[in-house]
């Protein structure tokens, strides 16, 4: 038996049970267990992270009626399900198309569907277009964002606590934004960067997001990095300005000049994509400030001058 297979009766069985089950009753009544008491034990305590690093709600709490006291644990069924959304047919049916389309690896998204009371049409049935990438730190993630818990892990050889705002898929990569305590502001990670596991701090919250923040947009790529955070002043002339508004969005211009061109601000965390973006402008676009960002840029023409390249 997998330990897959395992983890699923294990959770059936604390699901099931009224009451607080010790961990020999467990071991009685879920298979796959190994046979000598150590290696149980051993196994038990890792089934039991295992089931709290994927969200599932697994209580400690006496066995009633035992002297001495006995840990026994269960899982609270209403903590553990969903509740019914109340989706209409419309809703389930789009539900089901986004299923179709867009599959992430190793999910069975149709078994999700079935639950929320959608239902397979075979007309439906296509190829998914898009495969999008799993990683083992989805799921505490989306557990922390859901009950805004902040989370702890090692990113740049640094130990990071967060409070995770969003997951975004960009790029053909998993990021996420957040405020990042260590640094006092918010920042964005490459999810395939974080080294080691995504611990949850299920006793603490957070609640204030400040406004501007990256939910509910797509993140520019000057906005992924690990630099300090420097406003940006941009100045982009009549002939792109509408271009660069576009591009960037709405609530980034700062100033509208009478000649049409137009000053964008915009925090910048990685200065080597910033350049990139400002040079897709040529001549029409000038960085105003910082004097050192402008004058990074200037240094980096000459020297590509300089070493005789085409600029």
């Amino acid at each position: 038996m997998s330990k897959l297979e395992r983890l699923l009766n294990l959770t059936a069985v604390l699901l099931a049970t009224e009451r607080p089950l010790s961990a020999d009753e467990l071991r009685q009544q879920v298979e796959g267990y190994p046979e000598s008491t150590p290696s149980f034990r051993r196994a038990f305590e890792r089934d039991k992270d295992d089931l709290r690093t994927l969200g599932i709600p697994l209580r400690v709490e006496r066995v009633p009626a035992v002297d001495p006291p006995l840990d026994g644990y269960r899982i609270p069924p209403e903590e553990y399900y969903l509740p019914d959304p109340g989706l209409d047919p419309d809703e389930l049916a789009a539900l089901h198309l986004a299923s179709l389309t867009v599959r992430f690896e190793g999910m069975a998204e149709q078994e999700a569907l079935w639950k929320l009371g959608g239902s397979l049409v075979p007309a439906m049935a296509a190829e998914s277009v898009v495969d999008l990438p799993s990683d083992p730190a989805l799921i505490p993630i989306f557990s922390a964002i859901s009950g805004r818990h902040p989370i702890e892990f090692r990113y740049r050889d640094e130990d990071r606590r967060v409070d995770p705002w969003r997951l975004a898929f960009q790029r053909g990569r998993w990021y996420l934004s957040g405020h990042d305590h260590l640094r006092g502001s918010e920042r964005n990670y490459r999810m395939d960067r974080i080294q080691g596991a995504v611990v949850v701090d299920h006793g603490a919250t957070w609640s204030h997001r400040p406004e501007g923040s990256a939910e509910g947009r797509t993140l520019q790529a000057w906005e992924m990095g690990e630099e300090e955070s420097v406003e940006v002043r941009l100045l982009v002339d009549a002939a792109q300005a509408g271009l660069a508004s576009r591009q960037l969005g709405p609530g980034v211009v700062a100033e509208t000049q009478p000649d049409g061109s137009a000053v964008f601000v915009l925090p910048v965390v990685n200065t080597a994509a910033f350049r990139s973006f400002v040079l897709g402008f040529l001549e029409h676009a000038e960085i105003l400030s910082p004097p050192d960002l402008r004058s990074d840029l200037v240094d980096w023409l000459v020297s590509l001058v300089e070493a005789g390249d085409d600029v």
